[in-house]
Order: structure tokens, then C-alpha cells, then sequence
């Protein structure tokens, strides 16, 4: 079992279906490892050396390499495809449109409105994706030094905020930092009105938005 590799970025390029391909110059080997879009825009340019923690999966008696920026992403990465109907393009997509700590929390939370903004997923596949790995990931996030956020809004109100939020063209990311921030920076109470979550929530992304646009 390959557990990482440490080598020179020798390049990355995009292929058939969207898939990124990293090439690893390790020893004088190329070696060519699927990575999501997430590492891709995380690597330094060609020529730096890097560490790339991989999964190794045999398919037709080829041996197939993905790679993974931390132990903690390819473990989870492990998981996802330890599900029923969740293959690897389906695991990688939830790792590209999930930050790891949101996507854990989503899980353990049964948060499916927030899975199913991930391309491919629908409603069906969010629901078992919580039910065979909830048990597991609340064991395993203790190990991989994730803990469920205790702020944002109660989980009574939390669908509609995020439903509001999705709706408006904000992605996950967006509106999960942007729901932390308005509870722990601003201060809104947990059982605050649902009108109120999302006037602020646009509040900060919109300023967000700003700053971005001045940069």
C-alpha cells in the first residue's frame, strides 16, 4: 500500500469529464494521480516538491492513483466510496464542494439540503450517505481532529436559512463561513428569527463580495 508520495510537481492537467490529473515526479518515475479540483488550485507551479497523500484502487487489474493533500481528506475519501452507490467521481465532487469539516458536519447533522448541492447527489443518495456513515465519522472525527461547530442557526431553521441562501447563487462554502461569522462575530443567537440569519448572512457576503471586486 502506497500511503503517500513526496516527489516534484511535474504538471497538471484536466481530462476527459473534468478529472485533474497530477504528475509526480518521484525518483526519476512520473507518476499520474487523480486529484480534485480543490488540490489542484492548491499546488505551487511546476517545479516545487510537495507531499501527496494517495489511495491506491484496482480496476481490470489496473492499478488506478488518487491523491489527497492531507491523511485526513484521503480517509474521508475512503469512506465516502465505502458507501452503497457513491463511486469515486461522486466522492470527489463532495470533497471539491465541501470544505472537510462542513462536509463531516453535514453527515453527522443529516444536513441532506447541504449534500445535495454537490453535483450528482441527489436526495436519496444524501439520506444514505448519512445513514451508513454517521456512526462512523462521529468515531473517526475525534481521531481526525474534526468537531461539529456548536453555532449557526438552530437546526429547526438552519434548511430554510441554507435553502434561501442556495437559492440566491451562494455556494456551500459561501454560506457555511458565512453562517459561522454571523454567530460568532456578530453574535446572533441560535434561535434567532429565520429573516434575521439571512439578512445578515447577505450582509456578509455581499461586503465579501465587495472586497473581492476592489482587490
Amino acid at each position: 500500500m502506497i500511503s503517500y508520495l513526496k516527489g516534484i510537481v511535474a504538471g497538471i492537467q484536466t481530462v476527459g469529464g473534468g478529472r485533474f490529473i497530477l504528475t509526480l515526479e518521484v525518483n526519476g518515475l512520473g507518476y499520474d494521480l487523480q486529484i480534485p479540483h480543490r488540490l489542484s488550485q492548491q499546488l505551487p507551479d511546476s517545479g516545487a516538491v510537495v507531499q501527496i497523500f494517495t489511495h491506491v484502487q484496482i480496476r481490470d487489474e489496473v492499478p488506478f492513483l488518487y491523491g489527497f493533500g492531507s491523511p485526513a481528506e484521503r480517509d474521508l475519501f475512503r469512506h465516502l466510496l465505502s458507501v452503497s452507490g457513491i463511486g469515486v467521481a461522486l466522492a470527489i465532487a463532495l470533497l471539491d464542494t465541501l470544505e472537510l469539516p462542513d462536509l463531516v458536519q453535514a453527515i453527522i447533522a443529516t444536513n441532506v439540503q447541504m449534500l445535495i448541492q454537490t453535483p450528482g447527489v441527489g436526495k436519496k443518495t444524501a439520506e444514505r450517505l448519512c445513514l451508513e456513515l454517521k456512526a462512523k465519522l462521529i468515531e473517526w472525527r475525534k481521531s481526525a481532529g474534526f468537531f461539529v461547530a456548536t453555532g449557526g442557526p438552530a437546526p429547526g431553521i438552519l434548511k430554510d436559512v441554507q435553502m434561501t441562501l442556495f437559492a440566491l447563487g451562494y455556494t456551500p462554502n459561501e454560506v457555511s463561513h458565512a453562517l459561522h461569522v454571523v454567530s460568532e462575530d456578530i453574535g446572533l443567537t441560535k434561535d434567532a428569527y429565520v429573516e434575521d440569519w439571512i439578512k445578515q448572512a447577505i450582509a456578509h457576503l455581499s461586503s465579501s463580495e465587495a472586497i473581492s471586486h476592489q482587490l
